[in-house]
């Protein structure tokens, strides 16, 4: 099993910045890629970055050049930095981990973001 706990939402104007972090526990040893997902009201879970445990790194375009994800493998962390933050941001941001050797998706509680006009 693994855990996963994110942080650092919040409420922030447009143009603004936020910094989410997500903490893992449990077998991390069997963790893969680690993701960033957002869902928006109404809307679908859609995946915003990803980091392999080398350091790959995926955005989505609606987030590229603004968003950066990153990842302490020492810490077992990873953090999504969100830079010029527009209302179409506004979403809960959910943390997943995915284990190709057990074929599972976990996913963390979620933090909400804001951002206003």
């Amino acid at each position: 099993q693994v855990q996963l706990v994110e942080s650092g939402g919040g409420m922030v104007q447009a143009g603004g910045s936020l910094r989410l972090s997500c903490a893992a526990s449990g077998s991390i040893f069997s963790i893969n890629t680690i993701a960033w997902y957002r869902q928006a009201p109404g809307k679908q879970r859609e995946s915003v970055a990803t980091i392999t445990y080398g350091g790959s790194t995926n955005y989505a375009d609606s987030v590229k050049g603004r968003f950066t994800i990153s990842r302490d493998n020492a810490k077992n962390t990873v953090d999504l930095q969100m830079t010029n933050l527009k209302p179409e941001d506004t979403a809960v941001y959910y943390c997943n981990a995915h284990s190709q050797m057990y074929g599972l998706d976990y996913w963390g509680q979620g933090t909400l973001v804001t951002v206003s006009s």
